[in-house]
């Protein structure tokens, strides 16, 4: 059987890629290579089972050419990292609702079952302990320019929902929380990954705010292994499901965190947000799923833990990232 995941070329594509790979799937990867790159799949470029494609999930051609002997879509193209929504709105917006609506809009020819991954990013102002799937969302005005990313992905979750609901396109949707592991770049904004080269090279660890929001960290491999499970079921279609881990730390203890696991000497500094990202910039001061569901449905339990993830994305980051004198 063949599968699609869109968005292949990035830091969780190639991991499902890899995951699938290993259960037997032929997989082919379409990535535009705009924030994903072709090296996170070196290790693949020789099995005969594997293809890269180059292209954009807006590419009806491309799509259809793909899709049409794929039993599963992974729909994971999207524009990602707070960093490049406040610096490209527009381009947030277009990358996630025309390709999604593309990869949609194709499946629905073929009947091909769709997971699409969405975002914690959605739950937007809300203060709950750990947000559920059926919690009201409560976003930001849209002069915030942060929160045109929840919106956009927010709109995902409504026509692929639709999608189900008037054509019967089996789609699921997984609100991925917080993910971390090796090959992460923190270009755009992921604190793991920035945190860690930061640390290695000993220049200042930067903590934006002051540093109490909390956040909850999911391993990737974790992760992947979760969204193929939920595809292999038959009864998930039309379902919303959190994924990622329920333990939590405020920003500023990971910064400390992540500065021993380097034995780094840098200095840990808090960036105004103001000075981070732009004039007005709103954060969560706390973002913690609530995975009952996702456990009652399939058992998941969330095997690695932060210092097993930080500890993974140290070693991998290492070879990369020389530690300054």
């Amino acid at each position: 059987m063949k599968a699609l995941v869109t968005g292949g070329s990035g830091f969780i594509g190639s991991h499902l890629a890899e995951v699938l790979l290993t259960r037997g799937w032929r997989v082919t990867a379409l990535d535009n290579l705009s924030t994903g790159n072709a090296a996170n799949l070196a290790a693949l470029k020789d099995n005969p089972r594997f293809e890269l494609v180059v292209g954009d999930t807006t590419d009806s051609t491309v799509l259809d050419r793909l899709m049409k002997d794929c039993a599963v879509v992974y729909h994971l193209a999207a524009a990602v990292g707070v960093r490049l929504v406040v610096e490209s709105p527009v381009r947030t917006i277009e990358t996630n609702l025309k390709g999604t609506e593309a990869v949609l809009d194709t499946a629905a020819r073929y009947g091909t079952k769709v997971l699409l991954t969405s975002t914690s990013e959605v739950y937007g102002r809300g203060r709950k302990a750990a947000f559920k799937e059926d919690d009201d969302l409560l976003i930001g005005p849209p002069t915030k320019g942060r929160w045109s990313y929840a919106c956009s992905k927010l709109m995902d979750e409504f026509l692929a929902l639709a999608y189900w609901k008037e054509r019967k396109l089996p789609v699921v949707v997984a609100r991925l929380f917080n993910t971390a592991g090796p090959r992460q770049t923190g270009r755009y904004g992921m604190v793991i990954p920035e945190f860690v080269r930061q640390g290695l090279t000993g220049k200042p660890i930067t903590v934006f705010g002051n540093g109490r929001q909390r956040r909850a960290f999911g391993y990737v491999g974790d992760v992947v292994e979760a969204l193929v499970t939920l595809m292999e079921r038959n009864d998930t279609a039309g379902e919303v499901f959190n994924v990622g881990n329920d333990a939590e730390i405020c920003i500023g203890e990971l910064a400390r965190l992540v500065k021993k696991l380097t034995h780094s000497r840098s200095r840990i500094v808090h960036v105004p947000y103001d000075e981070a990202y732009e004039a007005g910039f709103e954060d969560m001061a706390r973002r913690v799923p609530d995975l009952s569901k996702i456990k009652r449905w399939i058992g998941y339990q969330p095997r690695h833990q932060l210092c097993d993830i930080l500890e993974r994305v140290v070693t991998h980051a290492t070879a990369s990232a020389p530690r300054s004198a």
